[in-house]
């Protein structure tokens, strides 16, 4: 095997602590779950989960690590994450959740979840930085393609945490319904989703670490 079973089941587990580790990714599928429902939420961790296959092949194939040596490259993506963060803070304020829109808008939300996700995942330059500094210590040269067990590894990494990320979506999502038609709860959502989006953009914003 082009991965040794043993490390790729050490992989597993380190995988599995980070990703039930409560994070950036989490929180945001936690808030579209409890804006806009289960599907949103499901959808919201399958965006996070295609912003992620674009970063792994990105390190794959070395340009992530020209952006993470870049300081003015590295930068720019940071506040572009923290622009859209905050955009969507706005957008929950503006338009709080609406338990009874017709189907037409209900099916065009799990899309827009979706593409947020992906914006999210992909203007967070720390999953570039994470990317890098994990996987590569469970490559190994010597055991073939270094660009194949990057795509494995990567690929094992965000089949868990989509899991992790769709259970905490759709959990979000079926508490939400159980409060259908609490005008003052519905109101209380958005306040509580653009609370999270504020969060994770000030800690993307401050956190250098």
């Amino acid at each position: 095997m082009i991965i040794e079973p043993a490390q790729l089941l050490i992989f597993m587990m380190a995988g599995i602590a980070l990703n039930l580790t409560p994070g950036a990714d989490m929180m945001f599928c936690l808030s579209q779950g409890l804006k806009s429902g289960r599907q949103a939420g499901f959808a919201a961790s399958l965006g996070i989960a295609t912003g992620s296959i674009v970063h792994v092949l990105l390190a794959a194939f070395g340009l992530a690590a020209l952006i993470a040596a870049n300081p003015v490259a590295f930068e720019v993506l940071r506040w572009a994450g923290v622009g859209y963060l905050v955009w969507l803070a706005v957008q929950a304020l503006r338009h709080p959740v609406q338990f009874d829109l017709p189907d037409d808008a209900r099916r065009s939300r799990p899309m827009r979840a979706w593409r947020d996700g992906v914006l999210v995942n992909l203007l967070n330059p720390k999953v570039i930085v994470f990317t890098l500094a994990f996987l590569p210590q469970f490559v190994d040269p010597e055991r073939g393609s270094t660009v194949l067990q990057f795509l494995l590894l990567g690929l094992v990494l965000n089949i868990t945490g989509t899991t992790v990320n769709g259970f905490v979506g759709i959990g979000a999502g079926s508490v939400r319904g159980l409060l259908a038609g609490n005008r003052w709860i519905a109101r209380t959502l958005g306040y509580v989703s653009s609370a999270v989006f504020l969060g994770l953009a000030a800690k993307l914003a401050f956190d250098r670490r």
